[in-house]
């Protein structure tokens, strides 16, 4: 199984970037996938996940700004932030969630929010 998150970078406030990331190894269409993050010196948190049937959840924070979807043909799941600001800055990580047995994470990709 491997999820290969890209797409971060450095953006000035109010910039937006698109998240990517490609799932290998699982029936991802049975997968609910998220988007987590982690800034320097806290918790990894929730960001954004997506259901089998397209629901949608997001942390208060980014709602309104942050739009997660899923390309269930190409394996792929999407974050598309908007409005960014300097706290969205963090390691950003891509979940998948099978409906049974363990979750898979990937390896992360840096957002760094600065002007």
């Amino acid at each position: 199984v491997q999820l290969q998150a890209s797409g971060g970078g450095l953006v000035q406030p109010g910039g937006s970037l698109r998240l990517s990331c490609a799932a290998s190894g699982i029936i991802f269409s049975t997968n609910v996938m998220g988007w987590y993050r982690q800034a320097p010196g806290k918790q990894r948190e929730l960001v954004a996940t997506i259901g089998t049937g397209r629901n949608t959840n997001y942390a208060e924070s980014v709602k309104g700004r942050f739009t997660i979807f899923r390309d269930n043909a190409k394996n792929m799941v999407y974050l598309q932030m908007n409005s960014l600001k300097p706290e969205d800055t963090a390691v950003y990580y891509c979940k998948a969630r099978p409906p049974w047995g363990q979750v898979y994470w990937g390896q992360g990709t840096q957002v760094t929010v600065s002007s």
